[in-house]
């Protein structure tokens, strides 16, 4: 296996050589194939993760998320970065103990969101930068690069703002963050005008949520790396509604033709 300091290098030099597309697996099958699909890393879905284990995004635990990070990192030769969530407390200090927490469980980075879903809101920019910059000076005290995103949830969970938004973006830059990162980002033009206004490499979520647009517009406008969240499990577990509704509308198993074969299953999980 690739040790945890070479792979936190690929992960710090991927950021610095352009733009990537970083998957989301939700188990350890999910990744073994992204892996073997030819991926360059992996970030963890919370809400992807959730629905494995048969609950709505934001109903785990800490330490049932540090397990199954444990589990992705132990299964995959690729770095991996984990969705954090709001770091499982309001506090800068839980926020910096997750981070630690998470490189001890194989972690290359992760994500601090600035929302709660506790308190259903966002934390005010002055607190939410404190908890960016006590997980900055985490990540910063262990012995290998971890790459510290800081999510604005403005567009996702949030007020839909985007000079909010913008603003929280570059208190988080100077508050040490290596990557940024505004999930839910309506237009081009929005993803254009952050850009312009950081200079951190920017994660988007799949694209513009008002049209999609093919990843190459993304990365010319200077877009560094796009992640999926829970779009591929989504994407699977909607398979599986659709062959159960085919079972019991029309009794078929056309879904059957649709389906990865064994073979070729065991080939990418290598």
């Amino acid at each position: 296996m690739t040790s945890q300091f070479q792979k936190a290098q690929t992960f710090q030099k991927l950021h610095e050589s352009g733009f990537f597309i970083l998957p989301n697996p939700w188990d350890v099958g999910s990744a073994r194939i992204l892996q073997g699909m030819g991926f360059s890393a992996l970030a963890t879905t919370s809400a992807g993760f959730a629905a494995s284990v048969g609950r709505p995004d934001y109903a785990i635990t800490r330490d049932e998320k540090l397990a199954h990070v444990q589990a992705i990192t132990s299964a995959t030769d690729l770095p991996v970065t984990a969705d954090l969530e709001n770091g499982f407390g309001h506090s800068p200090d839980a926020c910096a103990e997750v981070i630690r927490l998470g490189a001890e469980a194989g972690l290359m980075g992760g994500s601090i969101e600035d929302f709660s879903s506790k308190l259903g809101q966002q934390y005010a920019i002055k607190h939410s930068t404190e908890r960016v910059q006590a997980s900055v000076e985490a990540a910063r005290s262990l012995d290998f690069p971890f790459m510290l995103t800081a999510r604005a949830e403005n567009f996702f969970t949030g007020e839909p703002d985007l000079g909010d938004t913008i603003t929280r973006l570059q208190a988080y830059q100077e508050a040490g963050a290596d990557v940024l990162y505004a999930p839910g980002l309506r237009t081009l033009e929005d993803i254009a005008s952050v850009l312009a206004s950081i200079d951190r490499p920017l994660n988007v979520l799949i694209g513009p949520f008002n049209g999609f647009v093919p990843l190459d517009e993304l990365a010319d406008i200077g877009v560094r790396r796009v992640s999926l969240g829970s779009s591929l499990a989504n994407l699977a577990y909607g398979a599986l509604a659709e062959a159960a509704s085919e079972l019991q509308s029309s009794g078929t198993t056309r879904f059957t033709e649709r389906a990865i074969s064994g073979e070729r299953l065991a080939e990418l999980m290598k």
